[in-house]
């Protein structure tokens, strides 16, 4: 099962705002022993996003999509949902009753009457319009639910663009949807920093572990790091049980290359 991520707005790819999102999936996921296998950012540009999303629902993965589920002419997420995937959409019943529980608190918490019939309140029941047959995401922050369309394997879960909402509803979506998976995908990384060594040089052996092992082999070359200077980070990922057997493979190979070899890495 691939998880991938769909960062929608503006904002990100003008440099508004910066992601913060791609980061702290990783780690969300990374707690459960999964990994973000992708993704993807589009601005809000209605045909593209659901050009994304027709892609995503098609793909069979678990992706989770951050923004433009809101009521403003710059929110097109939940209509291009429905478009992606051939269907209206409708009020949700559950929605729409945590959106008017929500507006009465605000105003008891502003000390006013509330008016379920007035034009502002009735515009912010739009936020629980979601395509036909989506099931929703709740939000322990203000009560705006995401949502979620399922296919036969994978489907795509909606969630605000704002942190402090997103990051707790994916959570609740890994532990009640898919925490069967948790630790399944377990994965740990191993690697060295090696001096004087071009990755031309190193591919063949690099080649030969991946032929010979299930795991990947990474190379990262750097030439103005601020601790090593001119260097390669070489290492091999995969799931632990085959990761040990893997580098010492791989540092038996540099050692016959005569290369000189500086700290080693571990990251789970």
């Amino acid at each position: 099962m691939n998880f991938g991520l769909i960062i929608i707005g503006d904002e990100i790819l003008s440099g508004k705002r910066a992601d913060k999102h791609l980061t702290r999936a990783i780690d969300i996921l990374g707690q459960r022993g999964l990994q973000v296998a992708y993704a993807d950012y589009v601005g809000d540009d209605p045909n593209r996003i659901t050009e994304t999303l027709r892609r995503a629902f098609a793909s069979g993965d678990v992706v989770f999509s951050f923004g433009g589920i809101g009521a403003t002419p710059d929110d097109h997420t939940r209509q291009c949902a429905a478009r992606a995937l051939g269907v209206d959409l409708a009020l949700h019943p559950e929605a729409r009753d945590l959106i008017l529980e929500r507006m009465q608190d605000v105003a008891a918490e502003q000390g006013t009457v509330f008016e379920p019939d007035r034009q502002d309140n009735q515009h912010r029941l739009n936020m629980g319009m979601f395509p036909v047959g989506a099931e929703i995401i709740p939000n322990p922050f203000n009560k705006i639910a995401g949502f979620f369309c399922k296919k036969e394997r994978g489907g795509i879960y909606f969630v605000p663009g704002f942190p402090i909402m997103a990051w707790p509803m994916v959570e609740w979506v890994l532990d009640t949807h898919f925490s069967a998976l948790f630790r399944q995908g377990a994965w740990q990384e191993q690697s060295v920093i090696v001096f004087g060594a071009m990755e031309a040089t190193l591919t063949p052996l690099m080649e030969s572990i991946e032929q010979a092992f299930a795991v990947k082999v990474f190379s990262l070359p750097s030439v103005d790091h601020p601790t090593y200077g001119r260097h390669i980070e070489l290492g091999v990922k995969g799931s632990p049980q085959v990761v040990a057997p893997a580098y010492a493979t791989l540092l038996e190979g540099l050692h016959r290359f005569g290369v000189s070899l500086g700290p080693e890495l571990v990251r789970t």
